[in-house]
């Protein structure tokens, strides 16, 4: 019988395949769903984590972590009744309009999964309007934008400006992130924080959200 810590393991190394193996011959223990999650998955995704920040892991590897995980997450969240899973919040992400790059926003999507959030992600080019659409839809804490281009960056000025035109400014956080964007441009179009990196975006979505990581 793989234990807990064989779960962890695997998902630190990115083993996609035995991530679902284990997870699959605890549910047909009988063993519970939330324990599998906390004990296993979530486990090893801290482990990534700490490992990342001190640079002893990099983006791809953490890519395939991440995957792991959300392949054992895919067999237990089936089990899990909604009421159940508790839900430190909710965040909607998206990359700004006339901006394509994906791979870093889907990691932050993946590494707040982890953390116990609920993430709807938009995709790329998202304009100021689908912002405000997907707020009123999914009355999220958090709103993340993300660019890649100096070009695009203006985008996430002008969806802060419209989501205060439309009176929904007050109700969310807004953070943003990507190679180009800096805590002091982050300041300049009144976004309540920068992350540098996905971890980072982590931690700053607890505190926004009042809690600790």
């Amino acid at each position: 019988m793989s234990s807990f810590n064989d779960l962890a393991e695997s998902v630190i190394t990115g083993n996609f395949g035995k991530v679902k193996e284990i997870t699959q011959e605890m549910i047909d223990k009988g063993i519970g769903p939330l324990e599998i999650i906390n004990d296993g998955l979530i486990a090893g995704m801290n482990v990534v984590g700490v490992r990342f920040k001190a640079e002893d892991m990099f983006v791809p590897e953490v890519m395939m972590s991440a995957k792991a995980m959300a392949g054992g997450m895919e067999l237990v969240k089936p089990l899990i009744a909604d009421t159940d899973m508790p839900s430190v919040g909710t965040v909607v992400l998206g990359t700004v309009k006339g901006d394509l790059h994906d791979i870093g926003k889907s990691l932050v999507a993946m590494i707040l999964e982890s953390g116990g959030f609920k993430v709807v992600n938009l995709g790329t080019d998202i304009a100021p309007e689908g912002f405000v659409k997907a707020i009123r839809e999914h009355k999220p804490q958090i709103v993340g934008m993300s660019a890649l281009l100096t070009t695009t960056m203006l985008n996430m000025k002008a969806t802060i400006e419209l989501l205060k035109e439309e009176g929904l400014r007050d109700q969310v956080k807004v953070i943003v992130g990507g190679a180009p964007v800096s805590q002091s441009f982050a300041d300049e179009i009144g976004a309540d924080g920068y992350g540098s990196d996905a971890m980072v975006a982590k931690d700053l979505c607890f505190k926004l959200v009042g809690k600790a990581s």
